[in-house]
């Protein structure tokens, strides 16, 4: 495993995508100060997961996002990917190259990846924490870490030591366990309280559920006896309102007769008076128009009369042929006179006429009133019978309360004398048994503490049951791995197409099988001797040159590819002249397997020595040119041929070497888990002998608990009997306190009621009269002579009006007369034509009367006839009215009838709902279903028997329903119930409830204790996986700091102490050292560079004990000399065979070892620039 790229992008300096291609060895990266050489490491830190900002010398985490410059905007983002090359399979990832990337936007959001694929820094920490890389990053070595190594406390330098042996991911185990265990305990006690708990309250819950069972069975009898009772009343009362309903029906239908015929005469009267009142003008109209008829015909006779005077007067001398004026004057007068008389008549009888509206607006006020005031005394007389009747049903119910608490007050007093009784009877006993209890306790020590010892026993038989049940899952884990390696190994082993079809002949074709599973290399020699062979390591064995050739014709034959074959030879195997040049080892020594097949090789791998790398081969062949020469890493060197290089993956031999490995370890992972299991089975035999020892002694413990229990359960019977049989007399003596005053407040109301009632009762009935129908008469009669007063006004105006117009007439004629006589010479003409006219006139006045004589008799007709009808109308309507007051009254009968009985069958419906309410409040019963399966007439089954009670001799059979027989069976069972005192309903529910809860907690119990001892054996391995882990990493590194510190300080001495070496789980480690030529040992007291190579020389230490798969120093060498310098990079050198190395340096000499160059500057617009160069190839060219 070793880096192979790392990318940056918009991470502090490199704005740009920048990418570094590191290789195998020593990698430099060199440059000016501030060209961002040291952001090239924090990138490496930040990508495997740093979160300190200060550890990425910054403030804050986003100050490693490119912030600008002048000339170049900020970026919004930073991201970092670094690429691992993984062949070796040193990460626990089947992938053979491993990118993992980081992303930290502006606003602070960051997101991992691990080839492409979002994920968890967890995850990635995970992921680098078995290849020796935990969070604290002690394989990168920053500006200023050495010199907080020098000022690390011991337990610090403990860190570096543990992370660097991968004992982090055993902490995590263990710190994960202990918070478990320590939820457990919590946990545990919890349960055991609630388990104690339950045991205390299943004993006495149990004698609850016993009385409830006992109850239930009462409770049932009296249910069915209540049942059949209430079933017996509610029949009786729905019989008994079945035939009340029958009369009521008669009476409503005779009611229903009579409003029907109140409404035909009512709708009957309200049509006459709609049809007087329509009559009414219509009677007036004609009375008008025959009195205007006559004024007219008054007129008209008027005209006539004038007519004859002047046709008379027309035909007389003119001497003679006029009235005489004064005449005509004198008749004016009286004409007058008579005018002046119909006035004073026509103003007599307008004042008749006002006096008539006036009586006929009082009659008709007087008809209404009479009217308002029959109804409101009808109104008031219901009122009073329905207070009566409601009065009446307040005093029944104030009685029933007044018996009601009596009879409560009675049951208090029973009550309370039977609960002070029982009180002192459980005093008795409870004083009984306290007296008994003392020598129960005696017997429990002994049985506790055997349980104990036993538990004990068992807890270490689970431990070590757990642990070898640890060990056998540890076992299959291996194997299964083990086998899955061998598998992927086997499969890794492609020969190709026409290899394959070989091998699957075998020894039709004389196959002995491949040379990678035949030949045998020594551990370490596996490259090499692959290079050397080449393709003949994938090559087929067979016996002979014929199977060869055969092979070759069934290759050809089948055209399923080619395949390389060696051919084995019996002849012994020749070896190599002389011994080995110095530093290496002929390649023949290091193989081994079938003498036929190592013949066969032998051509391949004669004169051809191994040797350690390429200097040495070099060497080699300066001193004998004629041998081939291979490196331990697969460079293959010859006079005429050279082959090597690096990024080849595994070859077949090292895989066959792998497999051989693999399976020599799987089978000694399987003789382990056998001897496991052998010994898991016979842990748990015993674990199974002592868990019965346990559950016999736990079944002692618990009888004798349960001994006690009992006696203590009677004696917190007694004792909360006694307490609750006092309370209850005192509750009970309240009560029938409470009770006393209600009753003498029911008493007060009911005596306030009854007196209401009596007051009500002695009212007397006033008989309504009812003055309508002669009310009706007077308004009728006053209506007749409005109306005759009416036609005599407008008779008298309409005489007044002839009278003034016949009296102007002869006032004009006497005018006109004397008019006439003056100028009667120049008028006899004129009064010829008048006598004309005069003629004509009465003629056409006689033609008028005659007309108007037939239409004047026509109105006296209708006027006749008008009033005949309206006589008959006035006559029937007050027949009606007579007929309407009887009906009247007999509805007023019916309806109180109806009302009292509406109000009893309420009554007697209000029962019978209550009873219907009870039945599905109290038994859930519907009302027809409780008639019809608990009825009078149905058979009563035998009282059930109830738990304890002797099963009779003779079966019990049903019997008749007896309502006597079932009150008396009613109060047996209230009295059973009394005497069970108070019930639990609930008990039998609760106590299988508990019961199965205790069950289920006790389980929770012992699982919670085989938990934390599961727990407890994984701490305790966990501990001693970590302390053997840093053990040995601790000597390693002792060794080593020992080591590197003398050719750090030649002639110095070094050491690593344990500050309490008697506890490797805690101890911390000090640093002691001593420079050549000083005594001093303390750190402080050293001078900067012996301290900063002290410092280094704990890192490469460390390094060597646990190495990593790489490297990074930043400028570690910068403050030591040229002398330390050189030692330092003899341990680099030392180090870069193991591990690949990345060095931020301003040494040259630093410079001259690494493999590759990088040069980092700082372009002028403040972005990092790479220039990248591999020195190794150039010298190599």
């Amino acid at each position: 495993m070793h880096l192979k790229s790392l990318t940056l992008k918009g991470f502090k300096s490199f704005a740009s995508a920048t990418t570094f291609a590191f290789e195998p060895g020593v990698t430099a990266v060199v440059g000016p100060n501030g060209s961002g050489k040291s952001n090239v490491v924090d990138g490496l830190a930040w990508v495997m997961g740093e979160q300190g900002a200060k550890s990425l010398r910054g403030g804050h985490m986003t100050d490693v996002i490119f912030a600008g410059t002048s000339g170049r905007a900020p970026l919004g983002r930073a991201e970092v990917s670094l690429t691992i090359d993984n062949t070796d399979g040193a990460l626990p990832i089947e992938f053979t190259e491993v990118t993992i990337s980081r992303t930290l936007f502006r606003n602070g959001g960051s997101e991992y990846a691990i080839n492409g694929q979002s994920c968890r820094l967890l995850d990635v920490q995970e992921l680098l924490s078995d290849s020796g890389i935990g969070r604290e990053m002690h394989v990168i070595v920053g500006q200023g870490q050495l010199d907080a190594i020098l000022h690390a406390t011991a337990d610090d330098r403990r860190g570096f030591i543990e992370e660097a042996a991968g004992v982090l991911k055993h902490r995590k185990r263990k710190e994960k366990a202990l918070r478990k265990l320590d939820a457990m305990e919590g946990n545990l006690t919890r349960v055991t309280d609630l388990v104690t708990e339950l045991r205390r309250q299943l004993k006495p819950l149990g004698k609850q559920a016993e009385v409830a069972r006992r109850a239930t069975v009462i409770q049932a009898d009296a249910r069915d006896a209540a049942i059949r009772l209430m079933a017996d009343e509610l029949h009786g009362l729905e019989t008994t309102l079945q035939a009340e309903v029958a009369d009521e029906t008669a009476l409503r239908a005779r009611r229903a007769v009579v409003e029907s015929d109140v409404a035909r005469l009512t709708e009957r009267e309200n049509e006459l008076a709609r049809l007087g009142q329509e009559e009414a003008p219509l009677l007036a109209r004609a009375q008008q128009s025959w009195f205007q008829l006559s004024a007219v015909r008054e007129r008209l006779l008027g005209s006539a009369s004038l007519a004859t005077d002047r046709m008379r007067r027309n035909t007389e001398d003119d001497a003679d042929s006029g009235p005489d004026p004064d005449e005509l004057d004198a008749q004016a007068k009286q004409v007058r006179a008579e005018e002046f008389h119909w006035r004073e008549r026509v103003d007599a009888d307008r004042g008749a006429l006002a006096s008539a509206i006036s009586a006929r607006q009082g009659a008709e006020d007087a008809l209404a009133a009479e009217g308002r005031r029959v109804a409101g005394e009808a109104r008031a007389a219901a009122d009073r019978r329905e207070s009566l009747a409601r009065l009446g049903g307040q005093v029944g119910a104030a009685q029933s309360r007044l018996e009601a608490r009596t009879n409560e007050l009675e049951r208090l007093s029973v009550q309370r004398d039977d609960a002070v009784e029982r009180g002192r009877q459980a005093q008795v006993e409870f004083q009984t048994l306290e007296s008994q209890v003392a020598g129960l306790d005696e017997g429990e020590l002994g049985l506790d503490t055997q349980y104990e010892v036993i538990q004990r026993e068992l807890a270490d038989i689970d431990v070590r049951v757990e642990s070898l049940r640890e060990q056998e899952r540890e076992s299959q884990r291996q194997r299964a791995a083990l086998q899955a390696r061998v598998d992927a190994l086997s499969m890794s082993q492609s020969h190709g197409d026409g290899a394959d079809t070989v091998l699957a002949q075998g020894e039709q074709l004389g196959v002995l099988g491949t040379v990678s599973s035949l030949v045998r290399v020594t551990v370490g020699a596996e490259r090499a001797v692959a290079a050397v062979l080449g393709p003949l390591a994938e090559a087929v064995v067979v016996r002979d040159v014929q199977s060869a050739l055969d092979s070759l014709i069934l290759l050809r034959s089948r055209e399923v590819g080619r395949a390389t074959l060696v051919v084995s030879s019996p002849k012994a195997a020749a070896t190599p002249h002389g011994a080995a040049p110095a530093g290496s080892r002929w390649v023949q020594e290091l193989v081994s397997g079938p003498a036929e097949v190592l013949t066969g090789l032998q051509h391949v791998w004669f004169n051809t020595v191994i040797v350690a790398d390429l200097g040495a081969a070099q060497q080699v062949l300066a001193i004998n040119p004629n041998l081939v020469v291979v490196t331990e890493d697969g460079d293959l060197l010859g006079g005429q041929i050279a082959t090597g290089g690096s990024g080849s993956g595994p070859t077949l031999l090292e895989i066959q070497a792998a497999i051989d490995e693999a399976q020599h370890s799987l089978a000694e992972v399987n003789h382990t888990l056998e001897r496991t299991r052998f010994a898991l089975s016979v842990a748990q035999k015993e674990q199974e002998d002592t868990e019965q020892q346990a559950q016999t002694a736990l079944a002692r413990l618990h009888d004798s608990d349960a001994r006690l229990a009992a006696v203590a359960e009677q004696l917190g019977h007694w004792g909360q009997q006694a307490r609750s049989a006092i309370a209850e007399a005192e509750r009970l003596g309240v009560s029938a306190h409470s009770a006393e005053q209600a009753r003498a407040a029911d008493e007060t109301t009911l005596r306030e009621l009854q007196e209401q009632l009596r007051a009500v009762a002695d009212e007397r009935v006033v008989e309504l009269e009812d003055h309508q129908h002669e009310l009706s008469t007077v308004a009728e009669q006053v209506r007749q002579q409005e109306m005759e007063s009416r036609l005599a006004v407008r008779t008298g105006e309409e005489r007044i009006q002839a009278l003034a117009a016949q009296a102007e007439s002869l006032e004009r004629a006497a005018r006109a007369e004397r008019s006439a006589r003056q100028r009667a010479a120049e008028r006899r003409e004129q009064r010829r034509r008048e006598a004309e006219v005069a003629t004509d006139v009465l003629a056409g006045v006689e033609i008028a009367l005659a007309h108007l004589d037939e239409s004047l008799r026509g109105a006296e007709v209708e006027r006749g006839q008008r009033e005949r009808n309206h006589s008959e109308r006035d006559s029937e309507l007050l027949a009606l009215r007579q007929s309407l007051r009887e009906l009247v009254s007999e509805l007023d009968r019916l309806t109180d009838s109806v009302h009292r009985d509406e109000v009893a069958r309420t009554e007697q419906r209000l029962r019978i709902e209550q009873l219907h309410l009870r039945c599905v409040d109290d038994f859930g019963l519907e009302p027809h279903e409780l008639v019809a399966e608990y009825g009078p007439e149905q058979m009563v089954p035998p009282t059930p028997l109830a738990p304890g009670d002797e099963e009779p001799e003779v079966p019990r059979q049903p019997y008749p329903y007896v309502r006597a027989e079932q009150l008396a069976r009613l109060k047996t069972a209230e009295r059973g119930l009394a005497l069970l005192g108070r019930v639990n309903p609930l008990a039998l529910e609760e106590y299988a409830a508990l019961e199965e809860r205790l069950l289920f907690l006790t389980e929770q119990v012992e699982d919670l204790r085989r938990s934390r001892a599961d727990l407890m054996a994984i701490v305790k391995d966990v501990d001693e996986r970590i302390e053997q882990v840093f053990t040995e990493a601790y000597h390693d590194t002792a060794g080593h700091f020992s080591e590197v510190f003398g050719r750090l300080f030649p002639g110095g001495e070094g050491r690593l102490i344990l500050t309490d070496p008697d506890n490797m789980l805690t101890t911390g480690i000090e640093v002691e050292a001593r420079p050549p030529g000083k005594k001093v040992k303390r750190l402080s007291l050293l001078s900067g560079g012996e301290r900063s190579l002290t410092a280094v020389a704990f890192l490469i230490a460390l390094f060597k004990a646990r190495p990593s798969p790489f490297y990074v120093l930043d400028e570690v060498e910068a403050a030591l000399d040229d002398v330390n310098l050189g030692r330092l990079i003899d341990a680099i050198n030392e180090l870069r065979d193991t591990s690949q190395l990345i060095v931020i340096t301003h040494q040259k000499r630093t410079m001259e070892i690494a493999d590759a160059l990088y040069g980092v500057s700082m372009r002028g617009d403040g972005v990092s620039q790479v220039v990248g160069q591999r020195l190794r190839e150039r010298e190599s060219a």
